[in-house]
């Protein structure tokens, strides 16, 4: 188990986190790994964090359902210096987890590696762009880092990955 720190607010440690420490967390990370909590399976775990990254990426899609005054005040959220809540629950999966696309893990992990990449260099290239993120409406790339951040930390926590909390 790894030792990552937690400090959303830290962009050096986000970037490094992206390019390198994520993939080092979940390289013992197999088809029967085990969450701590929560329903998903390691490869629904990937295939989730692939596509938060493919909507900040702008290769795919979503509304947002949360209502514009409740959004800004979520949006505290990105800033403040704490892990999302081990009991948090993404209204976009209130129906269920979406189908696999993927035919493993190995091939799931290794999209979610290009996905990160390419927002390592969107956001570097055009950090002004924004797309719809599902609980915050539109954001820019340095939001997308911070959920992104958060986001990938918990999941991690989630599969006993990582030491922390």
């Amino acid at each position: 188990m790894r030792a990552i720190p937690f400090d959303v607010n830290d962009s050096e440690l986000r970037e490094t986190f992206f390019r390198r420490r994520l993939f080092e967390a979940i390289l013992p990370l197999h088809a029967g790994t085990r969450p701590r909590w929560g329903r998903m399976t390691a490869q629904q775990m990937i295939e989730h964090l692939l596509w938060a990254f493919e909507l900040s990426n702008g290769e795919a899609e979503v509304e947002c359902s949360i209502p514009e005054p409740q959004r800004h005040s979520l949006k505290v959220f990105l800033y403040d210096n704490r892990p999302t809540p081990r009991e948090f629950m993404n209204p976009v999966l209130t129906a269920g987890l979406p189908p696999l696309r993927h035919k493993g893990l190995a091939e799931a992990t290794a999209s979610l590696r290009v996905e990160a990449d390419r927002f390592i260099q969107q956001a570097s290239a055009n950090p002004d762009a924004t797309h719809t993120h599902p609980v915050f409406g539109p954001i820019a790339m340095e939001e997308w880092a911070r959920s992104h951040f958060k986001h990938a930390y918990h999941h991690l926590l989630q599969f006993g990955l990582i030491g922390g909390e």
